[in-house]
């Protein structure tokens, strides 16, 4: 059997709804938006003031279904896979920051949404800080979790530790390597970057190994970190030519991972940061400690500290 049709079959055979591991509420929908040369799967849920959930690697907008159903309450929660991740489409290119904060512009237009909220994670956090800066008229409020910026604060002294060697692997061979053991090089992100490996569940790692080995979506993989010396040098021009963002930023970072660390890191990008750590939980917030995770942010949307 194609590795393709292997991967549908194990999408569709843990759980319905491309074995969700967590549903969204019954009030989200799922729809595909075409823009910017990709095509954006996005799930919209919920009435009032919008927010925008943006993932990173290793996952993909499901992770947000605890935060998305406490959120709909009283937010229109918009949820998209990142380009090339997930159930979105998988170009060739494009996966430089700044091109996917297009992606985001694009889908707002397409959902008449003129200001959002922004909540962010992992790489998540680069495409939110990029759209960010470009649409400084577009977003009220900016949680950011548990990574760097390219190019802002301590970039390089980050890009030193051993644990990121990642950030430079990619290319044709590599992904030789791992086609057909998705699973394998997954596990070894969701273990070390995990303060409880086993909290990211047998369940969880089976959902986003299937979606990872679609076709393109480890290409895609590895052009988001191979895209960050351009998000550097576009994340620098940002802050040279507009300046930190002014509006309210909560930074979060897991107390087993970046912690304290993440404000100190976006006070080099924003004038109004409040410093936040989700405790007993490393880089996988919402695997590690949904409940914390969601406190925070609802806190800090609402407007507290």
């Amino acid at each position: 059997m194609p590795r393709f049709l292997l991967a549908l079959f194990a999408l569709l055979t843990v759980s319905p709804a491309w074995a969700q591991v967590v549903p969204f509420p019954p009030g989200f929908h799922a729809q595909e938006i075409t823009t910017n040369g990709a095509t954006i799967h996005v799930r919209v849920g919920g009435h009032g003031p919008a927010v925008v959930l943006l993932h990173g690697y290793g996952e993909t907008g499901d992770m947000w279904a605890p935060l998305a159903d406490d959120l709909a309450r009283d937010h229109t929660v918009v949820v998209p896979d990142l380009r090339g991740l997930g159930l979105s489409s998988k170009p060739p290119g494009g996966y430089d920051k700044k091109t996917q904060a297009g992606d985001v512009a694009g889908v707002l237009d397409a959902l008449k949404i003129t200001k959002a909220d922004l909540v962010t994670h992992d790489i998540g956090n680069m495409v939110g800080y990029a759209f960010a800066a470009q649409h400084r008229d577009r977003v009220t409020r900016f949680v950011l979790i548990d990574a760097p910026l390219p190019g802002v604060g301590p970039w390089d002294e980050v890009l030193k530790n051993p644990l990121l060697w990642h950030f430079r692997f990619g290319g044709p061979d590599m992904e030789r390597l791992v086609a057909g053991r998705e699973r394998i090089y997954l596990d070894r992100f969701w273990n070390e970057f995990s303060a409880t490996p086993a909290r990211f569940t047998e369940a969880s790692r089976v959902h986003y190994a299937a979606l990872y080995a679609l076709p393109g979506a480890m290409h895609a993989g590895f052009e988001q970190f191979h895209a960050f010396d351009q998000d550097a040098v576009d994340d620098q021009t940002y802050l040279a030519q507009g300046g930190k963002l002014t509006i309210p930023v909560l930074a979060l970072g897991g107390e087993k991972s970046f912690g304290p660390m993440m404000a100190t890191i976006m006070r080099f990008a924003a004038s109004d940061v409040k410093e936040g750590v989700v405790p007993d939980s490393g880089h996988w917030i919402m695997e590690e400690n949904p409940k914390a995770t969601v406190a925070l942010v609802r806190a800090f949307l609402d407007g507290g500290s």
